[in-house]
């Protein structure tokens, strides 16, 4: 018997996919959570023997409303995609779960939070929940994978040549995106699908596919404000009075339901602040800062290009910055490690802060590159590590500059400057370095 029947054709590797393994083997039921078209589906087929899709129950409503354990009768891991649009599924398949008392039963796929009223039981000890990404530039064949990011984390070496990305393959790695309905799509082509993308989360409710019920032109003005102020922490009257000259949602008790909203389908993902012990009198930033999921949302939705990027290198660095955020986090999870970022009332900040635990931190700061503005990230890192109060926080794992060219060193007290283009997760196995595996590949996500 095939070990697995449901695996797509030219499926792609992704970092999950270890995360995935190691969750069957230890709970029931695993929820793998994300925006839509990263991904989850295949991914789920990949490791499932059998599957039922609930965005295709027309025929089959009454039978779920009669019996919605019916549908968790098939070879295991049984994928369960869409299963928020089917009442009842969630409580019966814990019931299952309980019955069987065997891990790897269920793989459930979705691309909303389920409201309390469907996961009316929280799963505790049966579901084991798995956060999926659009694709890292690893996993889409735009690094090289010179350098691990979990061996850096560890004190591993930091040394590459350059690879041959320049910022305008930056730029457009940046307006492509890494949705991989889209990754082998002209960044031109890319940009018009992501607008689309935009569209459809402002005019239809993602957990039932119907209109949705907030007013899709406020939600639109809301999500350009939120490009606008990609990788802030704007307040909501800031967000307010960005969108009022759009029609935008004017008060904060709406901004903050939309924010929910897209929150909710994973088109934005706040970055929450680092609480560490400090030796100065600086006191720190607390709100997160919002990211889009993927940073070519945020430049379709102002859309920008390539060039214009290229003509405003202060956006470019924005934008890449974002870009950054996206990978560090896919990489970071792989190593059971949480993303943060750090600032002050001093505005001594770090863009990124890698934690794995109490008394295990590294810091991040990204640029696009240039000696100078390298030095000064350097400088930034260094003048953290004096102001973090070491003897309750921990020394840091590692001081990492991550930047968009150049090549990848370590200076004399161990500070690792590294292109994004050259990261990857952790280094066992994966396909081979420097490779676009995605060339020539029809990719149905």
């Amino acid at each position: 018997m095939d070990e697995r029947p449901l695996a797509p054709e030219g499926y792609v590797p992704r970092v999950v996919d270890s995360q995935m393994r190691r969750l069957l083997r230890t709970a029931p039921a695993v929820v793998v959570e994300g925006p839509r078209a990263c991904g989850k589906t295949w991914t789920g087929r990949m490791f499932a023997h059998s599957m039922v899709r609930f965005d295709e129950l027309e025929a089959a409503r009454r039978q779920l409303e009669a019996n919605p354990a019916s549908f968790l009768a098939g070879d295991t891991p049984r994928l369960l995609d869409e299963w928020h649009l089917a009442d009842g599924v969630w409580n019966a398949m814990r019931h299952a779960c309980d019955d069987r008392a065997a891990n790897g039963q269920f793989i459930l796929t979705g691309s909303v939070k389920p409201t309390l009223a469907v996961t009316d039981h929280s799963g505790a000890g049966r579901v084991a929940r798995l956060r999926m990404r659009p694709m890292s530039l690893w996993e889409s064949g735009d690094s090289t994978g010179a350098v691990s990011l979990a061996s850096l984390l560890d004190g591993g070496a930091c040394a590459a040549d350059p690879s041959d990305a320049g910022l305008a393959g930056v730029a457009e790695l940046i307006c492509r995106g890494g949705f991989p309905r889209f990754v082998t799509l002209h960044h031109s082509d890319a940009r018009q699908r992501l607008r689309d993308y935009l569209g459809d989360v402002a005019r239809i409710d993602l957990a039932t596919g119907e209109a949705a019920a907030h007013d899709s032109r406020k939600m639109l003005a809301l999500i350009a404000s939120l490009a606008r102020n990609e990788g802030t922490s704007a307040s909501l009257r800031t967000l307010a009075e960005d969108t009022a000259a759009f029609g935008g949602p004017s008060d904060s008790g709406t901004i903050r339901r939309y924010l929910e909203r897209l929150a909710d389908a994973f088109v934005i993902e706040p970055l929450p602040a680092w609480s560490s012990h400090l030796r100065s009198s600086a006191t720190l930033r607390s709100k997160p800062k919002r990211y889009f999921v993927d940073p070519s949302l945020a430049a379709a939705m102002l859309r920008a290009s390539p060039q214009s990027l290229l003509a405003d290198l202060e956006a470019l660095g924005f934008f890449f910055e974002s870009l950054a955020v996206r990978d560090l986090r896919v990489y970071a999870q792989q190593a059971d490690a949480e993303l943060m970022y750090y600032r002050d009332s001093k505005d001594l900040e770090a863009d990124a802060i890698i934690t794995r635990g109490v008394g295990d931190w590294s810091a991040v700061e990204v640029k696009l590159g240039g000696v100078a503005a390298v030095e000064t990230a350097i400088a930034s890192l260094r003048r953290l590590r004096a102001t973090v109060d070491t003897q309750r926080s921990g020394e840091p794992s590692r001081l990492i500059v991550v930047t968009a060219t150049g090549r990848a060193f370590e200076t004399n007290d161990d500070i690792a400057v590294v292109p994004l283009t050259q990261l990857r997760p952790r280094p066992p196995g994966g396909p081979a370095l420097g490779e676009n595996r995605l060339a020539g590949v029809s990719c149905r996500f």
